[in-house]
């Protein structure tokens, strides 16, 4: 997969590639990450990418023309390359877009700065808009690491082992259930003792029922989901 940051500030977001999982899809050529400065396009003398708000309005926004020039170059290179930003309006990133864009061949994510960007920008060059929750940042480079790293999780070959991919949660529509290691007694606290009796069906039904209890006390609204799908399935 091919991943393109278009950021003001490519040097915050460099570091989160330099190590670890991501790291080592790089070097196996799993992932292509580049990152492209709208800055390099401008047209202002001044070297400028912002300017006040027509009508008025508190703080500056990110001009069209440098945005409009550098996905023109980036889409003359790939021409399928999807965009994607995000924003406190677009709708909640989830698991099942993670999922979804993970099978896109190229993603160009924007990064806002300042009070946002020109609206004409939005609508006539982005494919999707996300929101990652309902606060606001200085800027637009979290929120596209943190989607790009969710997305890259269910590629073939990023992980280690895919099979985690199937326990973790928001996968069974449920928290994943809790998780314990060695040693299984620790500061006087124990782990379940069926998880040490080697029946994997019985620990399969307990982390099973765990799991629905952690939803339940952390996320009711993922809960009655949840028992509203298994009482249709019975039917």
């Amino acid at each position: 997969m091919n991943i393109t940051f278009l950021t003001l500030f490519p040097n915050i977001m460099e570091c989160y590639f330099s190590d670890s999982i991501l790291k080592r899809a790089i070097d196996r050529d799993i992932l292509k990450i580049e990152f492209v400065n709208p800055r390099d396009y401008t047209k202002d003398r001044h070297n400028r990418v912002d300017r006040a708000m027509v009508g008025g309005g508190a703080g500056m926004l990110m001009t069209p023309q440098p945005l409009f020039d550098s996905i023109d170059a980036l889409k003359e290179k790939s021409a399928d390359a999807y965009v994607v930003m995000a924003t406190p309006v677009g709708k909640p990133f989830r698991q099942n877009d993670a999922k979804r864009l993970s099978r896109k061949e190229h993603i160009i994510f924007v990064s806002g700065r300042y009070e946002g960007v020109d609206e004409r920008f939005i609508e006539e060059k982005v494919d999707e808009l996300f929101s990652i929750g309902d606060f606001i940042l200085t800027g637009g480079e979290l929120p596209s690491l943190v989607m790009a790293d969710a997305i890259f999780r269910n590629i073939d070959g990023v992980l280690g082992n895919s099979n985690s991919l199937d326990i973790e949660s928001f996968e069974m529509s449920a928290l994943e259930a809790p998780s314990f290691t060695k040693p299984t007694i620790y500061n006087g606290i124990g782990v379940p003792s069926e998880f040490l009796k080697g029946n994997h069906a019985k620990i399969s039904d307990l982390k099973n029922g765990m799991a629905k209890c952690k939803t339940q006390y952390f996320r009711p609204d993922m809960y009655s989901k949840l028992i509203l799908s298994e009482r249709k399935n019975k039917r």
